[in-house]
């Protein structure tokens, strides 16, 4: 759990955390599957059909927590986030609503294990509301990632809805899912951020 608390973190941590932050935002210029962007982009939904249906199974979730980022004088970056980890402590999915002040707009990113079946996309649905699908765009050594532009009725239901029900395919074509829960979302995400990172940028 990161503490609160907003002391100054020696110069070589806040490099790297200004490092990973930004990369789980823009993306890694390196990627391993770099062909994943390329099957998102030409990826037509429930083209196949799931052959079957099974849950995700020992994941335990912490709670969601709003981070931000602020590089010198540009507008704050937040995400908004809930990781579920594995007994072994291994992430399993991580959800992060993304905004930046000034902006209309925020950004949902997924990040999932690998061996997903990539053409068929993520789906959230909270509640027994309607879904939104979010394709993928990337995939890293130990993950992949989905991400698309947040609908704003989505996030308002995030806001007042009890569950977020996450439904992936993997490379099998079977429908995996799991459930993350809400009640803490809307005091994350509408409060202080728990930490702030600077990025000090030397002449």
């Amino acid at each position: 759990m990161i503490d609160a608390a907003s002391a100054p973190w020696p110069r070589h941590t806040r490099a790297c955390l200004s490092i990973l932050f930004a990369a789980a935002i823009a993306g890694p210029a390196s990627v391993r599957n770099v062909a994943a962007q390329d099957q998102a982009r030409n990826a037509k939904p429930a083209e196949i059909a799931p052959r079957g249906q099974r849950d995700a199974k020992d994941i335990t979730f912490g709670d969601w927590q709003k981070l931000c980022f602020k590089p010198g004088s540009a507008p704050a970056l937040c995400r908004t986030s809930i990781t579920g980890r594995f007994p072994t402590g291994q992430t399993a999915v991580r959800v992060d609503l993304i905004e930046r002040d000034g902006d209309r707009t925020a950004r949902l990113q997924l990040f999932v294990p690998v061996g997903m079946y990539l053409k068929h996309p993520a789906k959230l649905t909270v509640d027994q509301g309607s879904p939104q699908l979010v394709p993928y765009i990337w995939c890293l050594s130990n993950a992949c990632i989905a991400a698309d532009v947040a609908d704003p009725k989505f996030v308002a239901e995030m806001e007042s809805g009890k569950a977020l029900l996450l439904e992936v395919v993997d490379s099998n074509l079977l429908a995996v899912t799991t459930s993350l829960p809400l009640a803490q979302f809307a005091s994350a995400h509408k409060g202080a951020a728990a930490k702030t990172f600077e990025q000090d940028i030397d002449e």
